[in-house]
């Protein structure tokens, strides 16, 4: 946890420091308020849960006889554990919408759950660290939440990461270049999957879902864009020249483009990834992933625009853009890669040791002015040999110890020791005091 909070710590202060102020919302929320918002796939993996008490005699006796699972999954679970925080941060919005100041950015830490197959990079339970402004279309959003991307990330020590972009409008304008504008969920899916199995396996799902080969060939050269990003965004503006919204999607990114040449990033890559999907139906405008290139790992942060989500819950016209740290990836990169300061290991900063019950009372004293100058510290209770206590602060890697014996009370200096150099010194109450704030 001291590991985690170190995490959390960072990526709070620099929300904070953007204009961000802090919610939570429950663990449950209803099942309809999250059925439809993920896709299929996203669907599949929300865990449901039983109504309380003999909620199968509710459930229409024709219905129980189909052992249908899934046809009587509605009658039976009425809550679910939510799958994000983006979903619950709507519905939030929605039913407090006159009692916030919009545009409203709030930020927010708090476990998901998804009905996953555990495995590397991959949980039943994690944390998001999510922040998002809904009430304002400027396109400074989106250029701040790349800022804040590379602010977090490099705070938290890595040194090479990129933060693909790019417009859900430029996906629609290839689907409907092509002629396929009502298959864009399928193309989307589909392409979002390029780096996990590859041109041929993309083109395989796409044939399986009704496209042609020619359809295909027309893909090929915008999913496989090369060059630099003003490269890729021309290339782009002459393949989508026939659609006004994919045109529009190259538009909103170069506006990005422009406030980030003005705000230039300490130490992320920015790229235009045409096969960034994420696959998640909510997303209208900017998509964002974050890889980290130092570690094999997924995503390790993601986001994107959803000017229509809170319609869903009933508000109309209030657009909105998020984004989400992945905690959990992060804490596995960090841990790779040694990163964590060693400071995170030390809850107790100083512990003082004592012979007996009289150094113990001694001790007292000098232990509560250490705490009421915000040093942590501990008294290991009398009774137990020095080699014992010394051996406590070191598995607590406790960086310095007080030695308090019949000599240090009768003169008043106390032995203080350094316990990663192994220096020890004779001072008085004051000067460790003063030694260690």
């Amino acid at each position: 946890m001291v590991k985690r909070n170190f995490i959390f710590d960072t990526i709070k202060s620099v929300f904070r420091k953007y204009g961000y102020q802090q919610i939570e919302t429950p663990t449950m929320e209803n099942t309809s308020t999250l059925m439809g918002k993920y896709g299929d796939e996203g669907d599949k993996l929300i865990f449901k849960i039983l109504n309380s008490g003999d909620f199968l005699s509710k459930v229409d006796a024709q219905k129980l006889s189909t052992h249908n699972s899934q046809l009587i999954t509605g009658d039976i679970s009425e809550k679910a554990l939510r799958y994000d925080l983006t979903v619950p941060f709507a519905r939030y919005v929605v039913m407090h919408q006159n009692e916030i100041t919009f545009p409203f950015k709030r930020f927010q830490v708090q476990p998901v759950w998804r009905a996953d197959r555990p495995q590397r990079g991959r949980y039943r339970e994690f944390y998001q660290c999510d922040a998002d402004v809904v009430g304002s279309s400027s396109l400074l959003n989106e250029a701040e939440f790349i800022m804040i991307y590379d602010e977090a990330l490099s705070k938290l020590g890595l040194k090479d990461f990129t933060i693909k972009i790019n417009n859900r409008k430029i996906l629609s304008g290839i689907a409907e270049v092509i002629g396929k504008a009502d298959n864009i969920i399928d193309l989307t899916v589909a392409i979002d999957k390029l780096d996990k199995i590859g041109l041929d396996g993309v083109i395989k799902e796409l044939l399986e879902k009704g496209f042609t080969e020619a359809d295909i060939e027309k893909l090929k050269p915008v999913i496989l864009l090369d060059g630099s990003n003003s490269v890729k965004l021309h290339s782009l503006r002459d393949a989508l020249a026939d659609s006004p919204i994919g045109l529009k999607g190259c538009d909103e990114l170069e506006t990005v483009f422009n406030y980030i040449t003005n705000c230039p990033l300490q130490t992320a890559a920015l790229e235009l990834d045409i096969t960034l999907a994420r696959g998640l139906n909510y997303y209208t405008g900017a998509i964002f992933e974050v890889k980290t290139n130092e570690v094999a790992m997924g995503s390790i942060g993601g986001g994107g625009r959803y000017d229509d989500l809170t319609g869903m819950f009933g508000l109309k016209d209030l657009t909105g853009v998020g984004i989400s740290f992945g905690a959990d990836r992060i804490y596995d990169v960090m841990e790779e890669l040694n990163l964590f300061p060693a400071t995170t290991n030390q809850t107790t900063k100083v512990l003082i040791c004592c012979f007996d019950s009289e150094g113990e009372a001694y001790a007292l004293p000098l232990l509560h002015n250490l705490r009421k100058n915000n040093i942590n510290a501990e008294l290991y209770p009398a009774g137990a040999k020095i080699k014992k206590q010394m051996e406590y602060a070191n598995n607590k890697a406790i960086p310095y110890t007080v030695l308090i014996g019949s000599d240090e009370m009768q003169s008043g200096l106390l032995t203080f020791k350094d316990m990663t150099s192994g220096l020890q010194e004779k001072l008085s109450t004051e000067e460790i005091v003063k030694l260690l704030l």
